[in-house]
């Protein structure tokens, strides 16, 4: 119904109204060349969605305002973009103080006024719908705004490191590529110039962003889309290992129909079970999520996989034998 096509009889009915020419049902079907029941849809969408003050003038047989001052959105979305400003609207406000601070409060009140102008009331949107983001770590708002600013830009920058593993701190040089928010923690894709190969920096772990004079051009051998969902999980890199997981029946009811990699395949079995398989980068995501599932999932392949997953729940039985 709320479509770009309707837009455009909106614009003229309320032309027409604000010219004191009382159009109505039959001078709206004529105009446009449309049946006049979809034309008194458009005339109730104007009043019941937009909030358009028509009355009905029975002297003059057509539409007037009773409120002079009001105006059409200045921003018309249909349906399907008005849900998609919604669920964006709700996801700002619910990620802003978690990661960026109040920088992003100005989007979002932008994108509040946009609502209001469609759909009245925005903020009953917080009352149906949510986002609950777990195991999370934030990134300092001038950590983001340096490094997406990098990106934009092409800038180089340099910044402060910390490494999970060892616990120190050492100076980077990098390209920004790409800022990506996985599960919620923020990471910055890039050439690291020290380790001279695309790295991915937490940006938790990162501090004294600062931007270089230098300016650097994304290799033409680069897609940003295919390096990030080449294999499952973050890690990504040249090695691609295949990994079949095998679900127990009861265990597969919940994992069937779930995309864990654009290029799985899945299989079901005569028992009820399901196989899964998808290529990886690295052991050490999907030994977390194997781990997850507990005796409700068996590594059949690779062979390596399946004997660090034994190790690990050897070490956690002695954890709680003793």
């Amino acid at each position: 119904m709320a479509t770009k096509t309707s837009y455009e009889r909106f614009l003229w009915f309320d032309f027409q109204v604000r010219a004191g020419k009382h159009p109505n049902a039959t001078s709206l079907a004529r105009k446009f060349e449309i049946s006049a029941k979809t034309a008194q849809r458009d005339i109730d969408f104007m009043r019941d969605r937009l909030r358009a003050p028509l009355e009905y003038d029975k002297g003059f047989r057509g539409y007037r305002y009773s409120d002079r001052t009001f105006a059409l959105p200045t921003v018309f979305v249909s349906s399907e973009e008005l849900s998609a400003l919604l669920i964006a609207r709700k996801f700002l406000k619910d990620i802003r103080e978690s990661y960026v601070g109040d920088e992003l409060s100005s989007m979002v009140e932008k994108i509040t006024s946009v609502l209001r102008q469609n759909v009245g009331d925005a903020t009953a949107i917080d009352d149906v719908l949510s986002f609950q983001l777990i195991e999370h770590a934030p990134a300092l708002e001038e950590v983001v705004k340096a490094t997406l600013g990098g990106c934009l830009r092409k800038r180089r920058l340099q910044f402060l490191y910390k490494s999970a593993n060892s616990g120190k701190e050492s100076e980077r040089t990098v390209d920004p590529y790409h800022l990506l928010n996985y599960m919620g923690t923020w990471h910055l894709l890039g050439y690291c110039h020290s380790r001279e190969e695309i790295r991915d920096f937490h940006l938790g772990r990162v501090r004294d962003v600062r931007a270089l004079e230098e300016t650097f051009t994304l290799p033409h051998d680069f897609d940003v889309i295919d390096y990030v969902t080449s294999s499952f999980g973050l890690y990504k890199g040249e090695l691609k290992q295949i990994v079949t997981l095998r679900f127990k029946p009861d265990k597969a009811r919940w994992i069937r129909g779930q995309i864990w990699h654009r290029d799985q395949k899945v299989r079901d079995l005569p028992d009820g079970s399901l196989e899964m398989s998808f290529p990886i980068a690295s052991y050490s995501e999907i030994v977390r999520e194997v781990l997850k599932h507990g005796s409700g999932v068996e590594v059949i392949e690779p062979p390596e996989l399946r004997e660090m997953i034994r190790e690990e729940a050897l070490r956690v039985y002695e954890t709680y034998s003793s």
